[in-house]
């Protein structure tokens, strides 16, 4: 007893799946298909073979591949049960290329497992029986059917547990038992075979104990089903086992078993007429395609001697052009009402197309012209406020003053987020590649909360790695909205604890990026664990009553959707009362055009500052709040300024008198600040003009340095910042940089 039995499990599938599988079905070749398959299965081969091989003859009349294939498959599993290989192989054979001509990737699955079986008997061709498992396998992963794969899985264990490479069955025998758990369908002939299979593994491993109830486990499914192959099977091999484990005279009973099995499936009688049924075949195997032949011929006769129903054939033929002309025409002339109702379904849908299009154009106008109507009073506010801290007359209204900036700053951080957001679902968020000093940049963060910082009692500590260049390559202003989030949230939910603001540096990437961790951590109230996936959601926020606001929740989308242009990710560590820790890494270039600094480069601007005293400086701008703001500004580092009300007359004054440097408003009625620039061009090249704007500057940057302007200064603005780009561009240093 082999494996080569286990051919059954397919054949008897293929009986059951047949008509399922066959959309030929013939009612003449499918009685001698149940008559031949029904004589398999009672281990009748001699009518077995009889019926299978009238099958084939009828089959081939009929050019029917389904029923080819099965007869065939009788064939070779009837002549494997008669230990025939020759003939088992060539009938599978012959199996396998009718599945192929069928198209039918059961029936081709089928048929490579039934060829592994016969050549994975051989020592010789073990691999290529393997080989035709594994195909079997492809096929049946293909077809997404799990169930089929155990066949050829189980096939291959049993090849490997027959030839004693137990290590190599090991893992498809645990696939096949993995599958089995997997199956919805509860198959009890599959069952004893695993059983059978997994006694026979450990037996071969050495572990007697544990083989011991699979095959107690298989004979009792193979008995209470009658499976007589399987039960005669697993009795030779547990006799075996129980006379290694000296149990002797249970092992004699098991012996008996199955020899009691064994003669009931190979009677003498039946074995003798399956052999006369073998020479019958030899013999006249010539007759029977010499019969074939005579019916064709017949057949062919009967077609040429009926005129009249061929007469009847073709007018039947006409009739059917006919009718088949008549429905191709009015599908013809659907399809056309089908193309022109598609035709107006797309101009509505360009349309809808057209209109989404253009209120996404006003949506993002309308914000833009939101902030220079927002900005310029802010400027105001911003910009007089800062002025009034620094009036000695005014000290006990110190407190009440900061209160005022803080707040202006505040709505300005807000209007900032808002407009963010707009951008990046609009798409116009571009990253920048400009120079910038990364401590100079920090420095001014941190400087911005100094306020709520105070107001928390918390204390702000920056480190930044000595291994990081002073200036490098990217996006300073998307950097320091990314920060300003991060640390904004650290301050807001902190009170008397600490913060940390960490650059430190990672590595030198063969491209020359210098990747930098950013680290913002605090000591705060923290974000229970089920909020933490929320809080990147557009206005999500935690529900705090410990202060007086709690934004918009449009914060750290923001970070989220900016980091995402630089190719990033936040990471957040948070434990609820003990604080959060948000950390990012970024790959920035080094800037190798300037040499690194120990001293900050405010501090350089400043000391520059003491030669440029005295520089005359023309403001054009139409606002008369925010010529005083920019003028008292200015006036305290004693710079002497003078006011143009629009373009026009900024042109004469230049015309007239020499300026060290003209802060341009962009925005004015009558002559704007990109006209007056161009015009100024034509006759000084020399003189630094600044844009002093409250539009957004993405939108207009291009616009700007094409007029002929150094530099950009957005209302409103740090007033440190302020001096530096003036101290700059004072100085002959024109770099384009936006505050």
């Amino acid at each position: 007893m082999t494996k080569s039995y286990y051919r059954l499990i397919l054949f008897l599938t293929s009986i059951q799946a047949f008509a399922q599988q066959n959309p030929y079905t013939d009612p003449y070749l499918d009685s001698l298909y149940d008559v031949s398959a029904t004589y398999s299965y009672d281990y009748n081969y001699y009518d077995a073979i009889t019926e299978a091989r009238n099958l084939i003859q009828e089959a081939k009349l009929r050019d029917n591949n389904h029923y080819l294939y099965h007869a065939y498959n009788i064939l070779g599993g009837s002549y494997t049960d008669l230990k025939d290989t020759l003939r088992a192989k060539r009938n599978y054979e012959e199996a396998l290329y009718h599945a192929w001509e069928s198209k039918n990737d059961t029936l081709v699955l089928w048929a490579n497992n039934n060829l592994g079986n016969i050549y994975s008997e051989d020592e010789e061709t073990i691999q290529i029986g393997i080989d035709y498992y594994n195909e079997a396998i492809a096929i049946a992963r293909k077809m997404g059917i799990e169930r089929e794969i155990l066949y050829p899985t189980n096939n291959i264990a049993w090849t490997y547990i027959d030839n004693e490479k137990y290590d190599k069955a090991g893992p498809y025998l645990r696939e096949v038992w993995d599958l089995v758990k997997d199956s919805h369908e509860e198959d009890n002939y599959l069952l004893s075979q695993i059983n059978y299979l997994t006694g026979r593994y450990f037996v071969g491993q050495g572990q007697l104990e544990k083989a011991e109830p699979y095959f107690e486990n298989a004979i009792s499914i193979a008995e209470k089903d009658l499976y007589l192959l399987e039960a005669a099977l697993a009795y030779e091999e547990y006799s075996k086992l129980l006379f290694k484990l000296e149990k002797y005279e249970e092992a004699y009973l098991a012996l008996q078993m199955y020899e009691d099995y064994n003669s009931k499936i190979f009677e003498q009688e039946r074995l003798r007429q399956i052999n006369i049924a073998n020479a019958k075949f030899d013999n006249n195997e010539y007759q029977n395609n010499l019969k074939l032949a005579k019916r064709e011929q017949e057949f062919q006769a009967e077609i040429i001697e009926k005129s009249d129903e061929k007469i009847f054939i073709m007018i039947v033929s006409s009739i059917v052009l006919v009718i088949i002309l008549f429905v191709l025409n009015k599908i013809n002339r659907d399809r056309t009402a089908l193309i022109e109702e598609l035709k107006t379904k797309n101009s509505e849908l360009q349309e809808s197309k057209n209109q989404a299009e253009n209120l996404s154009r006003l949506k993002t106008q309308f914000f833009s012209t939101v902030s220079h109507e927002i900005r310029t009073p802010l400027y105001g506010v911003v910009g007089l406020t800062s002025l009034l801290l620094e009036d000695d007359s005014l000290k006990r209204h110190q407190s009440d003053l900061k209160s005022l900036k803080f707040s202006a700053d505040y709505l300005l951080a807000l209007i900032n987020d808002v407009l963010q957001m707009n951008k990046m679902e609009s798409n116009l968020v571009k990253l920048e590649n400009v120079s910038f000093h990364l401590k100079d940049l920090m420095t001014s963060i941190l400087n911005t909360f100094e306020f709520a910082r105070i107001q928390n009692n918390n204390n702000i500590q920056m480190q930044i790695d000595k291994d990081i260049p002073s200036y490098l390559m990217g996006d300073p202003v998307r950097l320091s909205q990314i920060l300003m989030n991060l640390v904004g949230n650290a301050v807001k939910f902190t009170e008397r604890g600490d913060i940390h603001l960490i650059a430190e540096f990672k590595e030198k990437t063969e491209e020359d990026t210098y990747l930098i961790n950013f680290e913002i951590r605090d000591n705060g109230i923290g974000i229970p664990e089920n909020k933490q996936k929320h809080i990147f959601e557009e206005f999500s926020q935690l529900n705090s009553t410990n202060y007086n606001y709690q934004g918009t929740g449009l914060g750290l989308p923001i970070v989220k959707k900016l980091l995402q242009l630089f190719d990033s990710e936040i990471h957040l560590e948070s434990e609820e009362g003990k604080g959060s820790t948000f950390h990012f890494t970024i790959g920035f270039q080094k800037d190798n055009s300037k040499k690194e600094e120990n001293v900050p480069v405010v501090e350089d601007e400043e000391r520059k500052a003491d030669t440029l005293i005295s520089q005359k400086i023309l403001i054009v701008d139409d606002n008369r709040i925010n010529q005083v703001v920019t003028s008292r500004i200015l006036e305290k580092k004693k710079f002497i300024c003078e006011v143009a009300g629009d373009g026009e007359e900024a042109i004469k004054k230049l015309r007239n008198k020499n300026y060290s440097l003209v802060l341009m408003d962009l925005n004015m009625p009558g002559m704007g600040g990109l006209e007056a620039t161009k015009e100024i061009r034509q006759f000084n090249s020399l003189v630094p003009i600044v844009a002093l704007t409250a539009v957004e500057v993405e939108e207009m940057r291009q616009k700007i340095y094409n007029a002929g302007m150094d530099d950009i200064i957005v209302k409103p603005y740090d007033v440190q910042q302020f001096y530096q780009i003036i101290y700059r561009n004072l100085s002959g240093r024109k770099i384009a940089t936006e505050v």
